[in-house]
């Protein structure tokens, strides 16, 4: 009898919650994924007990990649997306961190981490601690905050031009040429009355007038 992709998600979770005895954990499927949720200061070992196990054979870690709760205490989630070749399946490695506190480099388990640990450095500002060589490989080496971030300004903090004067590229503050409109995104067609039905907003000012 051929297993269904649900059924078999599911048989692999069990497998897992058999065996994986040595940290806390939570494991959740949802759409046919398996998340992982652990502690930090367990990565390392969890991550070598996906990848060695036989009857789990996670070789491949795809990426590494991050979600910013500014309003939460851990603010930031880490993503280990592993990818098992030999069985065909994949697994979410999930856990949490905040600013201040660095996460083990993986790198070790998975060279490929180097780039990845340095995109979201790079990307998040979260650090890692064992890392062979942590800097900046998306933005340049003088940029300033995280752009992923959701604080992160949408302007940036810093604008590159050509200065004709000085014959070369310069870095200077944002400088905006008019100041920002404020949408309320109450109608699709926004200011558009004129020419297409539908602006409920310019209707409710006539009507105000």
């Amino acid at each position: 009898m051929k297993y269904s992709n649900k059924r078999f998600i599911e048989d692999i979770a069990d497998l897992i919650k058999s065996l994986l005895n040595f940290c806390e954990y939570e494991i959740i499927i949802e759409r046919d994924e398996i998340s992982l949720f652990i502690k930090k200061e367990d990565l390392i070992s969890t991550l070598m007990f996906l990848r060695d196990n036989p009857s789990l054979s996670m070789e491949s870690l795809i990426d590494i990649t991050a979600i910013d709760y500014p309003g939460s205490e851990k603010r930031f989630l880490l993503v280990y997306n592993l990818l098992s070749v030999s069985k065909n399946f994949r697994i979410k490695v999930k856990t949490k961190t905040n600013e201040d506190n660095p996460v083990a480099s993986v790198y070790e388990v998975y060279p490929c981490a180097n780039w990845y640990e340095r995109e979201v450095w790079d990307l998040f500002g979260i650090r890692f601690s064992g890392h062979p060589d942590l800097r900046r490989i998306l933005t340049d080496y003088d940029f300033d905050g995280h752009p992923l971030r959701k604080d992160f300004p949408l302007t940036g903090f810093t604008q590159v031009r050509f200065d004709d004067e000085l014959g070369r590229v310069i870095n200077e503050p944002v400088k905006l040429d008019q100041e920002f409109r404020n949408f309320d995104n109450l109608s699709p067609w926004e200011g558009m009355s004129k020419y297409l039905p539908g602006d409920e907003k310019s209707n409710i000012s006539n009507d105000k007038d």
